[in-house]
């Protein structure tokens, strides 16, 4: 850090630093400085003979500038014109920032509360994927409590959460062991933001509560996480139990609760579990005359094939939330 203060120092007495210098200190390679000088105009005010580069104080602001937006997720054009405007306002009146053209044949939709473009994932998915890759625990943090406040679970969920958990997987399975500790740090911290989201509303009175487990021998519980956290979004009552419940927990939780659905996860068909889902569905309560059964739902990519008779299986998030809805209801 005092190396980069003393060259940053030397920025006006020298008369600008060149490209290897800022590269030094920015941390990038010199060939993304020449790129994005030659592609977006981020670059050089001024060159000495011979077109050598010299890059002054401003030039270098312009750059971090830069280096931050794409570090955030945004696509390098995009960052150009947000930098370049940025830059433009500081010396003359607002410069507002282009819009990305919409790409030939194509057509550009309106904004939908809670939904988002395609580009405007691909960015998010990108800035959660590279503090995942860096480590950064509370820039995950930040990310993951600032795409669900303001796109909703639904849409954090299915187009920026679960597409970057299956990317760092995908990468996981390519490379060894080389990202695991990738894959459980971001798995973690997206346990973390769902479970406080889950806590954050009291459930309201007279609503069936829903049973969420995964089947035993099934470890994976992220997606029955988000299951919770939208169930508890809705002022929905919620019990759940995680990963791996043996068959005797699963039976012994349904009698003593007296759930009005189940919704059973299994990630792999080695863990799809039929005899247990037969043996919830049959289970009764309440007084003779008026017995209960719960709804069941198997959840997950286990569950492929032919369904146990009686079980729904929910074809994503907001399936299940809108099956719980309405059986938590009656």
């Amino acid at each position: 850090m005092d190396d980069a203060v003393t060259t940053r120092t030397r920025v006006a007495a020298d008369g600008g630093l060149t490209t290897g210098a800022v590269a030094r200190l920015l941390g990038v390679a010199p060939t993304t400085l020449r790129s994005w000088d030659r592609r977006y105009g981020i670059g050089p005010a001024s060159r000495e003979g011979g077109r050598h580069r010299r890059w002054t104080s401003a030039d270098i602001g312009l750059l971090e500038c830069m280096c931050g937006l794409t570090s955030a997720g945004m696509p390098p054009a995009e960052a150009a014109r947000a930098a370049l405007a940025a830059a433009a306002s500081r010396t003359a009146e607002p410069v507002r920032a282009e819009p990305p053209p919409t790409p030939a044949g194509s057509t550009r939709h309106p904004r939908v509360p809670g939904a988002l473009l395609v580009g405007r994932a691909r960015q998010e998915r990108r800035g959660l994927a590279r503090a995942a890759v860096r480590l950064d625990a509370q820039a995950m943090d930040e990310l993951l409590a600032a795409v669900i406040d303001r796109y909703g679970l639904l849409a954090a969920w299915n187009e920026i959460i679960m597409p970057t958990l299956h990317a760092v997987g995908r990468k996981w399975e390519r490379t060894g062991e080389r990202y695991v500790e990738v894959e459980h740090l971001l798995s973690w911290h997206v346990s973390s933001a769902l479970r406080r989201l889950a806590t954050g509303r009291p459930a309201a009175p007279g609503r069936g509560v829903s049973l969420l487990a995964c089947t035993p021998g099934e470890s994976h519980t992220l997606a029955l996480e988000a299951l919770a956290a939208g169930l508890a979004q809705q002022g929905l009552p919620v019990r759940m139990f995680g990963a791996a419940l043996p068959v005797e927990a699963v039976v012994e939780a349904v009698r003593r609760i007296g759930p009005t659905a189940v919704v059973l996860w299994s990630q792999s068909r080695t863990t799809a579990n039929r005899a247990l889902v037969a043996r919830v569905e049959s289970i009764e309560w309440g007084v003779r005359g008026a017995r209960s059964r719960p709804v069941v739902l198997v959840a997950g990519p286990g569950w492929s094939g032919p369904l146990p008779s009686g079980a729904r299986h929910p074809a994503g998030l907001a399936e299940a939330l809108d099956v719980l809805a309405t059986v938590s209801g009656r």
